[in-house]
């Protein structure tokens, strides 16, 4: 394998190990999979380095990148990178404000947008960045060229000095500057080098290698630091990449591409799993209990046979007769679903072990490249209901409020311009805050158990954790999501989305009328199962915690109307702003 030391040098990995695979990238162009070779990823991450050189980017310039997963994504981050130059990766979905902050603050010198409905978001903020010289497009938008432009400047940029700009790129130089919304304030700009980006994608590909895979889909967007890593991971392993930009076509990419491997947030795993639930519920008789009896079985499953022999001759059962049925709802190849960006349920984790897919459950921030702790294939290398052993290379230690505290080669260079705020979170020994509450169990499994921001207190003066609260309360199929409030009051609520689907389905088997969203959550009968759900949950909750009183609401949270985070996590200052009436009468 060629020697990796900044992160373009995976370019001639491919030269030296994978020339001979038919496809290294694919993604969907009206319908069809546009697949690129090895020689021709190269060929063209050359010709947009080349091409920005023509156009006067020099080392140390700042370009924005606003574009949904697909294979020119990593045309660019390579080509901006081979250059010196420093690629900016932004959501597409972020607001104007912010876009207006970013562009401004990073000095971005060229842009690239996907479509035509990027643009529309920051067409009027373009006028007001002095530093932008142009912006491109991925797809054909009237007034705008094409991002093939940059590649036929290339084509004609007779200098062809690349190698020894290439060469004059250090490891510890600045590869990307990642936009961090945060919780209040101004986004930050993580500054990440190579070497930080390198240092954790080799050590999860030295976890991959024990399972090796050759397939893999990407859906989670790669101006995340999450998801880029796996993909320059993928890479370092000769893994054939799909990009899609669909999450809702999801099932049919699954079908489609049948991959080995793919990346996922908590909540796409929940809903995953949710459907599971809800096509048992459709089946009749013996089917529906053979069903239900797999899956309390799944929930009861334990790593390396600590179930004893009878429940493996059940098992062996259930795995025959409906989880090999789950399994070709992923398209029948999957064997690994890397998880982060939240903590995730146990029981989903069981649930999917059991299936014989492997959830590798990871922790990690931004700031630290991502990965701090990960699963691994090893023996010992799973405890449900952690993220697993702390990544190899990086230290992890506690504040004394349980705080949880990291340094090593992840850690990131600075938050842009913010000299001030770095100091605010990496202290004088090098160790880097992170704002996550945990523990260790068994003196080698990490565990989140919460936000440090997040973790309020009532007006008894009890401290109330609210993610955990709420991860128990997903578990019901009757609640799409939650939020739990109490800061400073007299006792704990929630005002609670309901999951529609699921409770259309159960208004049907109960005879019961099913209008609108806008009715169910007025309609006596359903508001009194929910009641039912959450007494359940409060039963295993101190009484503190246990919620009192709650409030349906018509219509599920989401990034675009800036309730989740990119990687659904609630931003809780925007939905209780939203719905302070709501929560006003709640006490």
């Amino acid at each position: 394998m060629a020697t990796i030391e900044r992160i373009f040098d995976l370019l001639e990995n491919y030269r030296h190990n994978y020339a001979h695979h038919k496809m290294a990238l694919s993604g969907k162009i009206n319908g069809t999979w546009k697949e690129y070779t090895p020689e021709e990823y190269v060929a063209n991450v050359d010709r947009i380095s080349l091409g920005l050189m023509a156009l006067g980017i020099k080392k140390g310039d700042n370009i924005a990148v606003i574009v949904n997963n697909c294979p020119e994504w990593n045309f660019f981050d390579m080509g901006i990178q081979q250059i010196g130059a420093v690629l900016v990766p932004i959501y597409p979905t972020i607001s104007e404000a912010n876009y207006n902050y970013i562009l401004r603050e990073a000095e971005v010198k060229l842009m690239i947008v996907s479509n035509s409905e990027i643009l529309e978001r920051i067409k009027n903020i373009i006028p007001h960045v002095p530093s932008l010289k142009q912006v491109y497009s991925i797809e054909k938008i009237e007034g705008l060229p094409l991002w093939s432009e940059i590649m036929d400047a290339g084509d004609k940029n007779l200098l062809k000095d690349l190698d020894n700009i290439k060469k004059s790129i250090l490891p510890d130089d600045i590869a990307s500057i990642i936009y961090t919304s945060g919780t209040t304030g101004n986004p930050k700009g993580v500054m990440l080098s190579h070497a930080n980006f390198i240092s954790n994608f080799t050590a999860s590909s030295d976890i991959l290698s024990k399972n090796p895979v050759s397939k893999a889909l990407s859906f989670l967007p790669l101006c995340h630091v999450y998801e880029r890593m796996i993909n320059y991971m993928y890479q370092l392993n000769g893994v054939a990449i799909y990009y899609v930009d669909n999450i809702d076509k999801l099932r049919d990419f699954m079908k489609e591409v049948k991959p080995h491997i793919f990346g996922a947030v908590p909540r796409v795993i929940e809903k995953t799993y949710d459907k599971l639930v809800r096509t048992g519920r459709g089946l009749k008789g013996i089917k529906k209990q053979l069903f239900f009896w797999a899956l309390n079985l799944a929930h009861r499953f334990e790593m390396d046979g600590k179930n004893g022999w009878f429940y493996h001759i059940q098992y062996s059962i259930a795995d025959k007769l409906v989880y090999s049925k789950w399994r070709e709802a992923f398209g029948g190849e999957l064997e690994v679903i890397i998880s982060g960006g939240a903590t995730l349920n146990p029981r989903l984790a069981r649930t999917f072990w059991a299936a014989k897919i492997k959830i590798m459950e990871g922790y990690g921030l931004t700031e630290t490249s991502p990965v701090v702790a990960v699963y691994h294939f090893e023996p010992g290398g799973v405890k449900f209901g952690t993220v697993g052993p702390v990544l190899p290379g990086v230290e992890v230690s506690f504040a004394s409020d349980g705080e949880i505290l990291t340094r090593g080669p992840g850690l990131m260079k600075g938050y842009f311009k913010q000299p001030g705020l770095t100091k605010e979170v990496i202290d004088d020994q090098g160790w880097f805050h992170t704002g996550d509450i945990g523990e260790m169990i068994d003196g080698q499994y990490l565990k989140i158990t919460d936000r440090k921001k997040e973790i309020f207190k009532t007006s008894g003066g009890k401290y109330i954790a609210p993610q955990v609260i709420e991860n128990k309360f997903k578990e019901s199929p009757f609640i799409e999501n939650i939020i739990i409030i109490g800061e400073n009051k007299q006792y704990t609520s929630a005002l609670i989305v309901p999951n529609f689907e699921h409770l259309e389905s159960w208004c049907k088997v109960k005879e019961h009328p099913w209008e609108s969203p806008e009715k169910a959550i007025s309609d006596e009968r359903i508001i009194k199962r929910i009641k039912k759900e959450v007494d359940a949950v409060n039963e295993n909750l101190d009484r503190i915690e246990q919620v009192k009183k709650f409030k349906l609401l018509p219509e599920n949270w989401s990034v675009e109307k800036g309730e989740l985070s990119p990687t659904l996590k609630l931003r809780r200052k925007t939905i209780l702003s939203k719905y302070n009436q709501w929560v006003e009468e709640l006490y």
